[in-house]
C-alpha cells in the first residue's frame, strides 16, 4: 500500500506512515482562532517576516475554520479574514478560508434560532453575538428571544453571512489534503462526507491512510503543532491556551510558528 510501510517488532505487524509531504507550493497553514484577534494580528505579522525570510514571494494562507465563538472578538477576526481574502496586501498571495463546525452552528441558529440556538450558545456563541453587539438572550431563551437575537446578529453581520456559506470545506494541494476536522482516513478524499470534514470521525486516529495523502487539520486540539502519523494538526487551543499556531508546508518540511499571550 503507497504511503505505508510495515515493520515487524516480534510477532506484531505495525503500520507506519512514510509518505514524503509534497505540496505545490508554500502553503501556511493556520489553525482555530475562536475570537482571538489579539492573537492573530501577531501571528500573521510572524508569517509574512517568516515569508520574507526564507524568499517566498507569494505563499498561500489556508484558515482552518473555527473563526469565532469563545473569544471575545469574533467580529473582529471575521472582519480582518474576510478583508485579508479580498485584498491580501503585504500577504500577495492566495488565501483560502475553510469553514469549520462553529461556523456551521452559527449558520444552523440563523436559519433556525429556536432550535439551534440552545446548541451554538452553550458551544460559545453568546461571545460572538456580543461581539457583535447583541445582548439579552443566554441558551435557556425562550423561541421568540432566540429569533429575536438572530435578525439582529444576521443584520450585523450583513453579506458576512453569505460570504460564510459559501466557504468551502476541504482543499487540496499537492500531497496535502486540509480540512477542518480532517478526513476517514479509510475513504479517498474525493469521497468524504462533509460531516467527517466539519465535525469529525474517530478513524482519524486509529487508522492510517493508504495513499500517500498528509491531513492537516484544525478541530482536535493539541499542545504543540507536529507531524503525526499522515496528519499535520494545527489547532493549539487559542481560546484557552493563549497560543495560536501555524505551520508552513513545503515539500519535504514542515515548520510551525505560534503567537502567544
Amino acid at each position: 500500500m503507497r504511503g505505508i510501510i510495515r515493520r515487524l517488532f516480534g510477532p506484531e505487524v505495525v503500520p507506519v506512515f512514510d509518505a514524503p509531504l509534497v505540496i505545490d507550493r508554500p502553503t501556511y497553514a493556520i489553525g482555530d482562532i475562536h475570537g482571538r484577534f489579539d492573537l492573530l494580528v501577531p501571528l500573521m505579522r510572524k508569517v509574512i517576516a517568516d515569508a520574507q525570510d526564507v524568499g517566498i514571494t507569494s505563499p498561500r494562507l489556508v484558515f482552518m475554520g473555527d473563526y469565532i465563538d469563545r473569544g471575545e472578538q469574533s467580529r473582529q477576526v471575521l472582519d480582518f479574514l474576510f478583508n485579508l481574502a479580498h485584498d491580501p496586501g503585504d500577504i500577495d498571495g492566495e488565501v483560502v478560508m475553510l469553514r469549520g463546525n462553529h461556523e456551521e452552528m452559527l449558520l444552523d441558529f440563523l436559519r433556525h434560532p429556536a432550535e439551534e440556538g440552545a446548541r451554538w450558545l452553550r458551544s460559545g456563541g453568546l461571545q460572538t453575538l456580543l461581539s457583535y453587539g447583541v445582548g439579552g438572550v443566554t441558551a435557556s431563551a425562550d423561541a421568540a428571544a432566540l429569533t429575536n437575537a438572530a435578525a439582529k446578529l444576521a443584520e450585523a453581520m450583513g453579506p458576512h453571512v453569505d460570504a460564510l456559506a459559501r466557504l468551502p470545506i476541504q482543499a487540496r494541494f499537492g500531497g496535502v489534503f486540509f480540512a477542518h476536522a480532517g478526513a476517514d482516513p479509510s475513504l479517498p478524499t474525493s469521497v468524504q462526507s462533509p460531516h467527517t470534514l466539519v465535525w469529525g470521525t474517530r478513524t482519524l486516529f486509529s487508522h492510517l491512510r493508504d495513499d500517500g495523502v498528509w491531513v492537516c487539520h484544525g478541530h482536535y486540539v493539541v499542545d504543540e503543532g507536529e507531524l503525526t502519523r499522515g496528519r499535520i494538526p494545527v489547532d493549539t487551543g487559542a481560546y484557552f491556551s493563549g497560543k495560536l499556531t501555524a505551520v508552513r508546508l513545503s515539500d519535504g518540511n514542515a515548520h510551525f510558528l505560534s503567537a502567544e499571550d
